[in-house]
């Protein structure tokens, strides 16, 4: 089952994540000079790398949010529609709902890592391959005592934990890297209040649509389903209204993808 899951879980990373990192490690390898500190890079560099590192922060943690929160309530359904009872009698919704956690994870680490790697300097990169070595170590020592504790859902657990070490390096890392300037490029890292809202709500509406609808009865799950769509209108609403900045950086982005393909 955890091989299912894996698999169903990993093609957010693949098609939507992977794609976006490497695209930008590109961008933020041409536009900072590896190695050299903010003082010595041009401020246009400076503040074009910050607004997109900010961009991508908060692209990372809204998708990661909306796949959380949704995520958890249509575990169940998912599983039900792809693999029948063999998916859903076990352990296998709690399996995904856990690895919804796990992709909010890795989109964060993806994004930032890319701008630090692309942004280090070689001796710096070097240190940072032997920081590996420490949290593959941590990843080890975890997935051997929560695999003990709660079966394979501990192995998730144990890459969450990596993951989230990886994280605070790469967060401390850019942290003091723009500590000199005006730039905050983390605070990507939160939504908008807007958006806190839609999302808290949407995870107590469909959690309790779960409860009361899903998924025996076909026309109740039908009401399952149609609360979350709705649940997802007003929480891209919410984006729509609460994420102006990101919503112009991404449409200039498209419009400038397109004026390149014109």
């Amino acid at each position: 089952i955890y091989d299912v899951i894996n698999n169903l879980g990993s093609l957010v990373a693949r098609f939507i994540f992977q794609p976006v990192e490497e695209s930008f490690y590109v961008f933020f390898s041409q536009t900072l000079h590896r190695g050299v500190p903010y003082h010595n890079q041009t401020q246009t560099s400076l503040r074009v790398a910050s607004e997109t590192l900010y961009m991508l922060l908060k692209f990372a943690s809204l998708i990661g949010s909306i796949i959380l929160v949704f995520g958890y309530s249509y575990s169940y359904l998912l599983l039900q529609l792809y693999g029948g009872e063999k998916l859903t009698d076990g352990a296998g919704p709690t399996l995904l709902r856990w690895y919804c956690v796990y992709v909010l994870v890795i989109a964060l680490n993806g994004v930032t890592e890319c701008f630090v790697l692309a942004t280090m300097s070689n001796k710096e990169v070097d240190l940072y391959n032997r920081t590996m070595v420490g949290f593959s170590v941590l990843f080890l020592l975890s997935a051997l005592f929560f695999t003990h504790l709660v079966s394979s859902v501990g192995f998730i657990w144990a890459n969450c934990i990596n993951m989230m070490a990886r994280i605070a390096h790469s967060v401390h890392f850019i942290h003091k890297y723009y500590s000199g300037t005006d730039y905050s490029p983390l605070k990507g890292l939160i939504p908008s209040w807007q958006v806190w809202v839609s999302l808290v709500l949407s995870f107590i509406i469909t959690s309790q649509s779960e409860l009361h609808f899903c998924c025996d009865a076909q026309v109740a799950t039908v009401y399952h389903i149609a609360v979350g769509v709705c649940c997802v209108a007003v929480t891209a609403g919410a984006i729509l209204i609460g994420e102006k900045q990101f919503i112009q950086f991404g449409m200039k982005r498209l419009f400038n993808i397109g004026s390149r393909a014109d």
